[in-house]
């Protein structure tokens, strides 16, 4: 490691190659650190064998997603060298509203870790289906006068932008008001649509999957987040975009399971990119600088008199972190936290009642059946029409041709359940089931038979939420008590239990690199083509509610 001196007075130094990305220079100096702060940088001869560098930010995050409480998402990244996030709380406001983003908000103040918290615009993201809470005008204005919120997330009602709907507007207008970067979320927008959706105010996107969406959003004036998260992996298609554009574009997980967060994080794309001749500042400046001009972030990028946040690497190759500092204080070395674990408070939200496979039959109606089609590392879904198979006058799930069917359930009232067939997830047997359904996160369940779908949906209902595997003669939890989204429990335990599951369901058949995260997103309806509601089978091309049977 870097030299470093014992702290005194407040201050310490440390030295090494220091990799000064704002003036594109790397040379070898020491590093004054005073009362959290940078107190000067002085190059001088010498050989060192690690390199000092700003943090790493991860431009767009739900942490939800990773099931873990803010405070331990933030221990756990800031082993990667990630010192700050831009966190969208909207899967918790579906559940629980402004309650959900104070919950996040006192998570996040208990960590040195900047979790920069985004107002969410889209709660319900539409509304064909139900949610658990509203996100009104007067809920933003107060997200911004609180002076805790750092931007207007992801505006994902793209329809309502362009339609110049005045409730969209008039939030997108509160975010002006308080010059408020404004988040984007238009997948396959193009032409004249994306122009207006850009001229509306709209500065970024993370929804792209390919080149030339990318450019065409850069040319109307767009930030492009290139994501790599458990679900949606998108840096093989736009990291070409890096050797033009550097100024526009980000480094994104999005949504990242627990097992993948502690494997690796905004750091394992800052090494994919520099092994593929990237230029490095370029690199860094998407991972570590852009974000933090572009939000406005509390983060220090290793220049005098900023706040002392940065890494220690051991090599600008492999990018191992040696140490992380955030306020001149080490809260990570060797792989190891600094950080002891905090359980949070718990906040539940579960209000319906155990189901029954007479609930999710499926009459059979005509002969044929729209199908959703899963597309591996992308949120994408396509649509297909395929003859239906019945017993006894019912459609049931053809494992023979990979049809399951899929079913969600209101969990805020009774109500129907809704029910569908997909295609993709190859179970020969067994179910899985989990509260985490983007956005609304109602339940959501696929399975081969009526039986094990009803077993792991009363599972996870009788937690207060989680995500389960279902078979034969067994089921299997992993409780996410908070708004049946997130663990009190440590990142390890909260990754052996999710990995665990994970293997279930691939010990039941399934091919997917990861299950649950697509199952997560296939009632996510602002996300074409063909999703299920709470209220049934959606078509999201031509944003509305379609037929099972054809």
């Amino acid at each position: 490691m870097g030299k470093q001196t014992p702290q005194f007075n407040n201050g310490f130094e440390i030295s090494g190659n220091i990799v000064d990305v704002i003036n594109r220079r790397i040379f070898p100096g020491t590093i004054f650190i005073k009362n959290q702060i940078i107190s000067q940088i002085n190059p001088h001869p010498g050989t060192f064998k690690t390199f000092i560098m700003p943090g790493f930010v991860d431009a767009h995050v739900h942490i939800e997603s990773s099931m873990l409480s803010p405070c331990e998402f933030g221990r756990v990244s800031l082993l990667h060298g990630t010192v700050a996030s831009v966190s969208d709380p909207h899967e918790i406001a579906n559940v629980l509203g402004l309650k959900g983003i104070r919950f996040m908000r006192e998570s996040a103040s208990k960590t040195p870790f900047s979790i920069c918290l985004g107002a969410p615009p889209c709660v319900p993201a539409t509304s064909h289906e139900t949610s658990g809470a509203t996100i009104s005008l007067s809920d933003i204005e107060e997200l911004f006068r609180s002076q805790t919120t750092a931007y207007l997330a992801e505006v994902m009602n793209w329809p309502g932008v362009l339609a110049r709907d005045s409730d969209v507007m008039g939030k997108i207008a509160i975010a002006k008001r308080y010059n408020k970067p404004i988040d984007g979320h238009a997948p396959g927008l193009s032409g004249e649509m994306a122009r207006a959706y850009v001229e509306a105010g709209i500065t970024t996107d993370h929804e792209c999957s390919n080149l030339e969406e990318a450019l065409e959003k850069i040319s109307y004036g767009m930030n492009i987040l290139i994501r790599e998260g458990s679900a949606a992996k998108n840096f093989s298609s736009l990291i070409e975009l890096l050797r033009y554009h550097p100024k526009s574009i980000m480094f994104c997980s999005d949504d990242l399971h627990p097992n993948d967060l502690l494997r690796s994080h905004i750091n394992g794309l800052v090494k994919r990119a520099v092994g593929m001749g990237f230029d490095i500042f370029d690199v860094l400046s998407a991972a570590c600088v852009n974000p933090v001009k572009h939000y406005g972030l509390p983060v220090g990028l290793l220049q005098p008199r900023d706040r002392a946040d940065f890494i220690e690497v051991n090599n600008l190759v492999d990018f191992h972190i040696l140490q992380t500092f955030i306020a001149g204080k080490c809260v990570a070395k060797n792989a190891s936290s600094l950080l002891e674990h905090v359980s949070e408070e718990t906040i539940t939200c579960m209000n319906c009642k155990t189901v029954s496979p007479e609930d999710i039959e499926v009459p059979l109606e005509r002969e044929h059946i729209r199908v959703i089609q899963v597309i591996p590392g992308e949120l994408l879904t396509e649509e297909f029409i395929i003859g239906a198979k019945a017993t006894n006058g019912r459609v049931t799930s053809d494992v023979e041709r990979d049809i399951l069917k899929l079913v969600v359930i209101n969990r805020y009232r009774q109500a129907p359940v809704a029910r569908a067939f997909v295609r993709g997830f190859n179970l020969s047997s067994g179910a899985l089931s989990s509260t985490v359904a983007h956005d609304s996160h109602n339940i959501i369940a696929v399975g081969v038979s009526d039986e094990e779908i009803v077993r792991a949906v009363n599972a996870i209902i009788e937690t207060a939420g989680g995500i389960a595997v279902a078979s034969e003669d067994s089921v299997h939890v992993l409780p996410l008590p908070n708004a049946g989204l997130m663990s009190n429990a440590a990142a390890s335990c909260v990754a052996a239990q999710y990995e665990f599951l994970d293997r279930k369901s691939k010990d039941l058949g399934s091919r997917l690199p990861a299950p649950f995260m697509t199952l997560s997103f296939l009632a996510l309806l602002v996300i074409p083509q063909l999703k299920l509601s709470d209220q049934g089978l959606f078509d999201g091309r031509a944003f509305k509610y379609t037929e099972l049977f054809v």
